[in-house]
C-alpha cells in the first residue's frame, strides 16, 4: 500500500511537497486542524487516515503540541548535566506547564541549559535574559570552539563562492565515472553511523532506471550529543551543498533534498541562504555553466521524529506517510523517493565529496587508517574543559582526543557513550584501547557511529542511564516491527519495577529481550540499542547487580 502512496505523492512532485503543507498548516496552532487534514487528503488523493496517521505521529504536529510555545531539550547530554530541572522551574515562572513542550536534543550539548523559544535556540547562561528573550528584544547566538587536528577536509577556512565553485567547473568537465572512480579510490564511507562506501551507493543509482533521481541529504542528526552536522551546516554549507550536487552530476539527478531537523531551526536559515547566494551566482537551475546540468535543491523541515535518521522512513516522511521503515530490498538507489532511485547520505559524508574531486581519491585515502580514510568530526559534550567539535584524522588515539583536545574532564567520570543512544558505552578505563575510526570501535565491542560523545559523571547511576535509553526508543519507534515497539517498552517497564518496587529482574530473561531486539528489528533503532545496555551489563555489572538475579 505505501508503494501506491509513494506514487500519490509524487503526482504532486518534491515541489509542492504534502509533508510541507502538513508543517505549515501547523504552524498557528502547533497540529493541523480537521478541515485542513481533510483539505490536504482530498488534494493529494490520500485516505484521511492516512493523512491522520502521519500528523499523530510527529512531536510538532501531533495535537497534543497545540497551544506549546516552547520547549526543553531532553537529550542524553542535558540529562546527564542535570541542568533541565532548573532551566523548566524557571520557565515555570513565565509560562503555564501546558505551554511547555519537550525536544529531544538541540544540538547545544557543549553547554547544555537548553531551550527552544519562537524558533530560536538559547543554552548556556541564555535562561538569565528569559525576560528579554520572551519579549523579543534578545537573540542569544551560541558558541563554541571547532578547529582540526591533523588534516582540515571539512573545518578549513571556506574561500568563497566564487573559488570554490570552482570544483563545479572541474566536475561539469569530467565524465562521471571518472569523478566516480576517485571516490572508489577514497574509500570514503557514511558517517552516519553505517559507515557504507558512497562509491557503491552512487554507482548502484547511476546505473538504476527511472523517470527522475534525487540526491537527499539526510540532515535529521538526532542522536544526542552529536552536533557536527550543525557544525556544517552552518559554519560549512556550501560543503554540503557542493557534494549533492557533484553526487547528482554523477548518478544523473536534477534535485537535491535538505531534509533538516525542525530542532535546528538556525540551519535552515543559513541553507537556504547559501542557497539563495548560488542562485545569485547562476549556480543552480538549468543549463548550470552552460554545460546542460540542471540541479536545484529543496529544503524540507522536519518535525521531530528521530526514526527519520533511518533513510526509509526519512524517505517515507517526505512523501507525507507515516515514517515506517520499510523493508528493503528494493534498497532506495533502486527504487526510493516516489519509488524513484535515490541516494541518501548524511551531511558529512556529502561534505568530503568535494575535497576528494579537488585533491584526487589518493590524497583522502592516504589519510587515516586501514578502511577508515579520511577525517571524521568529534563532538564534544559540556563535560569537557573544551568541548566543542574536532576534526581528526581516522585513527587519532581517542586518549587525544579526550585528554589534549578536549583538556579532560570538569567533573570525575565514569563512562561515556560514543555514537549516539545506539553506540557504544565506554568505560574511561578503555580511553586508551581506543582510536577513532569503525575498526577500532567495533573490534572492542562498541559503535563510532556519529562520534559524539556523551559523559556519564560519576554521581549519574548507569541503571537510570540504561533506563532513559530504553524509554527513548520507545518513544521514537516506528512501530511497524514488534521487537522494536514492545522489546523497547518492555525493557523500561522491567527496569522501572526493579527500581520502584521489590523486584529483581531476571538476567536470562532479559538477555533474551536483547537477543529478540538485536536479531528481530527492521532497522538500528531496535537492532543497535542492545548494544550500550550489553556495555552496560558487562563494564558495570558491581553497580547494575543488585536489580538482577541470576547473574
Amino acid at each position: 500500500m505505501s508503494k501506491n502512496l509513494s506514487e500519490l505523492s509524487g503526482r504532486k512532485k518534491v515541489e509542492n511537497n504534502l509533508f510541507e503543507q502538513l508543517g505549515i498548516a501547523a504552524e498557528a496552532t502547533g497540529s493541523p486542524s480537521k478541515n485542513k487534514m481533510e483539505q490536504l487528503a482530498d488534494e493529494f488523493v490520500m485516505g484521511k487516515a492516512n493523512i491522520f496517521g502521519t500528523v499523530s505521529f510527529y512531536d510538532f504536529l501531533k495535537p497534543s503540541n497545540q497551544g506549546k510555545k516552547l520547549y526543553v531539550c531532553n537529550g542524553s547530554a542535558c540529562m546527564n548535566a542535570g541542568t533541565q530541572p532548573a532551566i523548566k522551574n524557571e520557565l515555570l515562572n513565565h509560562f503555564s506547564s501546558e505551554e511547555i513542550g519537550e525536544m529531544t536534543c538541540l544540538g547545544r550539548c557543549h553547554e547544555n541549559s537548553a531551550f527552544h523559544f519562537h524558533g530560536q535556540n538559547y543554552s548556556g547562561k541564555a535562561i538569565q535574559s528569559i525576560d528579554q528573550i520572551k519579549s523579543n528584544k534578545l537573540t542569544v547566538k551560541d558558541n563554541y570552539f571547532f578547529t582540526h587536528h591533523g588534516t582540515a577536509v571539512l573545518t578549513a577556512e571556506f574561500p568563497g563562492i566564487s573559488i570554490y565553485y570552482n570544483i563545479l567547473k572541474k566536475v561539469i568537465q569530467t565524465p562521471a565515472a571518472d569523478l566516480l572512480r576517485e571516490l572508489n579510490v577514497s574509500g570514503l564511507r557514511g558517517r552516519g553511523g553505517a559507515g557504507f562506501p558512497i562509491a557503491f551507493k552512487l554507482d548502484a543509482c547511476k546505473k538504476a532506471a527511472g523517470k527522475r533521481k534525487f540526491i537527499v541529504c539526510n540532515a535529521d542528526e538526532g542522536d544526542p550529543g552529536a552536533y557536527s552536522d550543525r557544525y556544517l551546516l552552518e559554519h560549512q554549507p556550501h560543503r554540503v551543498l557542493l557534494g549533492m550536487m557533484v553526487a547528482g552530476y554523477i548518478v544523473g539527478a536534477s534535485t537535491g533534498i535538505l531534509y533538516i531537523r525542525a530542532e535546528y531551526p538556525e540551519s535552515i536559515a543559513v541553507v537556504k541562504k547559501a542557497i539563495a547566494d548560488l542562485h545569485e551566482n547562476n549556480l543552480l537551475g538549468k543549463d548550470i555553466l552552460t554545460a546542460g546540468f540542471d540541479f536545484d535543491f529543496k529544503i524540507i523541515s522536519a518535525q521531530g521524529a528521530y526514526i527519520c535518521g533511518e533513510e526509509t522512513a526519512l524517505l517515507s516522511s517526505i512523501e507525507g506517510q507515516r515514517p515506517e521503515v520499510r523493508v528493503r530490498p528494493p534498497y532506495p538507489v533502486q527504487s526510493g523517493l516516489f519509488n524513484q532511485p535515490t541516494v541518501v547520505n548524511n551531511v558529512e559524508t556529502l561534505a568530503c565529496i568535494p575535497y576528494i574531486i579537488e585533491n584526487g581519491g589518493a590524497l583522502f585515502a592516504s589519510i587515516g587508517r586501514g578502511k577508515s580514510t579520511g577525517t571524521k568530526l568529534v563532538s564534544l559534550d559540556g563535560f569537557f574543559n573544551r568541548p566543542g567539535i574536532y576534526e581528526v584524522d581516522m585513527g587519532t588515539p581517542l586518549s587525544t582526543v579526550v585528554h589534549t583536545l578536549g583538556k579532560g574532564f570538569k567533573d570525575s567520570i565514569k563512562a561515556l557513550h560514543i555514537g549516539g543512544p545506539l553506540g557504544g558505552l565506554v568505560p574511561v578505563e578503555k580511553i586508551d584501547d581506543l582510536t577513532i575510526d569503525f575498526e577500532s570501535f567495533s573490534q572492542q565491542g562498541f559503535l563510532l557511529g556519529h562520534a559524539s560523545v556523551v559523559c556519564i559523571p560519576t554521581s549519574f547511576p548507569i541503571i537510570l542511564y540504561i533506563q532513559h535509553l530504553f524509554k527513548f526508543t520507545a518513544h521514537e519507534s516506528c512501530g511497524k516491527c514488534f521487537p522494536c515497539r514492545i522489546g523497547s517498552t518492555r525493557g523500561y517497564e522491567l527496569l522501572e519495577k526493579a527500581l520502584k518496587e521489590d523486584y529483581l529482574i531476571d538476567i536470562n530473561l532479559f538477555k533474551d529481550l536483547l537477543e529478540t531486539l538485536e536479531i528481530g528489528s527492521l532497522c538500528a533503532l531496535g537492532g543497535g540499542l542492545p548494544l550500550p545496555i550489553k556495555n552496560a551489563l558487562q563494564y558495570f555489572d558491581n553497580e547494575l547487580s543488585t536489580y538482577f538475579k541470576n547473574s
